[in-house]
């Protein structure tokens, strides 16, 4: 597109539908995504693919080994995904998943508070980045005195969202 065209945003309503990932080993993935995270397996195609989803979508991400079956995470500088962004409903759905985590024993790389959402940024078994969050209603987002949104990075209290698990 040349910068004489004119800009036409794209229709309201539209989404990003799934995530299809390439992974090396597909049971070392579906422990992450199924077991740690809770994800439902919705169909498998042996050692090749797996079809997960929250709430019984057709899916909400794909495993596969088509191309990547023991194969390795792109090195430090390379183009590719940087992480998929996994939304909760509710902060205390966060908070699930965040006691989820860490009882799996993995770590966070990063816990942010972005006015808008809470996030926590961490990696899958083959160094996918993944982002857990959850939106803040939009009546609460931060916005600077001409009304546009204001974001910032700070950091997340990772102890006062776990206290928001409902057990």
């Amino acid at each position: 597109m040349a910068a004489t065209d004119a800009f036409r945003p794209v229709i309201a309503g539209t989404r990003i539908g799934h995530v299809h990932l390439k992974v090396a080993d597909l049971d070392r993935a579906l422990g992450f995504y199924q077991g740690v995270l809770g994800f439902e397996l919705m169909q498998r195609y042996g050692d090749q693919a797996a079809f997960i989803s929250a709430g019984g979508y057709h899916h909400h991400i794909g495993l596969n080994t088509w191309q990547s079956k023991g194969g390795k995470p792109p090195p430090e500088g390379a183009t590719g995904l940087f992480h998929t962004a996994i939304l909760y409903p509710t902060r205390a759905a966060l908070a699930d998943a965040l006691h989820r985590v860490l009882e799996a024993g993995i770590q966070l790389d990063g816990a942010s508070d972005h006015g808008v959402s809470e996030a926590l940024y961490l990696h899958d078994p083959d160094e996918n980045g993944v982002e857990l969050y959850w939106d803040r209603p939009e009546a609460e987002w931060p916005r600077a005195a001409d009304g546009t949104l204001a974001m910032f990075t700070r950091r997340l209290d990772v102890d006062a969202l776990l206290r928001e698990r409902k057990t």
